[in-house]
């Protein structure tokens, strides 16, 4: 069976925060608030709109005025935003694409799982010219269930026609660890992603600095089982 090497979206392949954030100052400067800077938002691209958009407004003192209606209202103007703005300014990681065609020339099948929207996801890869090195793309609406539920892993590698017993996960958040353990799957976690604390607390099996450390030796050894 081929192995499956399962890939996080957001903060892991690709960097994305650029465009969260613009659309999230969209959001913002509707409300007449303050755009945020990247700099300080982007520990939280990976958690999603609705986590930015609070977090923004608590940041601006503004949190009391964000009822239910409003930050509904405001999450259909920030994906609509974004969505219309894809692929933006975002790019793979260095050495990402390289990484990918390194593991498919080597009988891997590669496979997405993220907590994006599916049809999002896939509009991304496509507008960076990636999406058919991917096998499968689920996104947090593609099951019944997303990350951490493990079972978001496991049917993603399912879908891709892999076995969880031969693969591997790589994240850059608590989410992205804790779904591969639940799943009893190994996880090689990416240092420069949007971890809201040091990737090392959360315990990975590897960590990598660069795309270049993702090596098959290594991706081999983690699969290998342990005497």
């Amino acid at each position: 069976m081929r192995p499956t090497l399962v890939f996080d979206l957001d903060g892991t392949l690709v960097d994305t925060a650029p465009d969260l954030v613009d659309s999230l100052n969209e959001c913002l400067v509707s409300r007449g608030l303050s755009p945020a800077e990247e700099k300080d938002i982007r520990h939280l691209a990976g958690h999603g709109a609705r986590v930015m958009i609070q977090r923004a407004f608590e940041a601006q003192g503004k949190l009391d005025d964000l009822t239910d209606d409003a930050l509904n209202a405001l999450l259909e103007r920030f994906i609509g935003h974004y969505e219309a703005n894809i692929p933006g300014r975002s790019k793979p990681f260095p050495g990402a694409v390289e990484s990918m065609k390194r593991f498919a020339d080597e009988g891997w099948t590669l496979a997405v799982c993220t907590n994006k929207f599916e049809s999002l996801a896939t509009h991304l890869l496509e507008g960076l010219g990636i999406r058919t090195a991917f096998a499968t793309v689920s996104g947090s609406d593609t099951f019944a269930f997303r990350k951490p539920d493990p079972r978001h892993l496991t049917e993603t590698i399912a879908a891709s026609g892999g076995d969880p017993k031969h693969s591997l996960m790589l994240g850059d958040s608590r989410t992205d660890i804790a779904t591969a353990k639940a799943a009893a799957i190994p996880v090689v976690a990416v240092s420069f992603g949007y971890s809201d604390v040091p990737i090392a607390e959360l315990q990975p099996e590897r960590i990598i600095d660069h795309f270049d450390e993702l090596t098959i030796a290594m991706a081999d050894e983690l699969l290998t089982p342990k005497q």
